[in-house]
């Protein structure tokens, strides 16, 4: 995956950065795996908004991926690598030996026509996803389950892996990409390697209109509206917020802490990442 650079032919263009696309395959996805996406425009059922910026934006259906890789011992091939609208790594289809067709993340130098497999007896190699205790310390995985049989949950974004770091009793010790040490239970499922995309980081939005496209509406800041309606308006000429800031319903905003509870998982974590 590359980037490449827009020449400033207008406003809009001057600094845009854009993928190259040059690792996708095809343009049309698998009717069988595709779902609608019903829209609300971040209103609840009154017709309330419930959650800001949100509106608009292109019409996407949604891509079901195979986050379980339940299908121990068969063996499938990657026909296509396709583009997802609702992630930022790409995905790929995969047709197994038995006829179904799945969608998985696509980790990186994973081409078309590579094989993979998934179970207790598949090779360490990439795209393969295996149980914890049976995949070396040192190795780089995806995608990793945090309850066995429910489907991986964590390191899912573009140009993402874990390290494996030390395993003990039922506990593999994992070293998250925010540099966290987590214990997972060692039957959990994880596939082998670092997705790809990883340039997605380096992409620059270059105008509002593409902003619009996703499905984001503007955001106005408080200091510029009326008293009535956020606590940092009003006042004569720039002022600020006069206090501690505050959210558009008096809150307390920008570093108060809202956590009431802490996880049940929490007490796996061997390292905070907030060291």
């Amino acid at each position: 995956m590359g980037t490449r650079k827009i020449n400033p032919t207008s406003p809009g263009q001057r600094g845009m950065i854009k993928s190259d696309y040059s690792e996708i395959t095809t343009s049309t996805p698998e009717k069988s795996l595709l779902q609608p996406i019903r829209k609300t425009a971040g209103r609840n059922n009154t017709g309330r908004i419930t959650c800001r910026h949100k509106g608009g934006g292109h019409k996407q259906a949604y891509r079901v991926i195979d986050y379980k890789r339940e299908k121990f011992g068969i063996e499938g091939v990657v026909t296509t690598i396709e583009y997802d609208p609702n992630r930022n790594v790409r995905i790929s289809l995969v047709v197994y030996a038995d006829g179904e067709k799945r969608y998985i993340l696509t980790p990186q130098d994973l081409k078309v026509g590579d094989k993979i497999v998934s179970g207790p007896n598949a090779e360490i190699q990439t795209g393969n996803a295996l149980p914890l205790e049976l995949i070396p310390l040192g190795t780089v995985v995806h995608n990793i389950e945090l309850i066995p049989g429910r489907g991986g949950k964590m390191v899912r974004t573009a140009g993402a892996g874990a390290q494996l770091m030390a395993k003990d009793g039922n506990y593999v010790t994992i070293k998250m990409p925010s540099s966290e040490m987590r214990m997972v239970r060692k039957e959990c499922l994880a596939t082998i390697g670092v997705l790809g995309n990883s340039e997605f980081k380096n992409l620059k939005i270059g105008k509002a209109g593409r902003t619009r496209h996703l499905g984001i509406r503007p955001t106005v800041r408080g200091v510029t509206m009326n008293p009535c309606d956020h606590p940092h308006g009003g006042g004569e000429g720039k002022t600020g917020p006069g206090g501690n800031p505050k959210t558009p319903w008096g809150k307390p905003a920008l570093g108060n802490k809202t956590r009431k509870v802490k996880k049940t998982t929490d007490k796996l974590i061997v390292r905070s990442r907030k060291r």
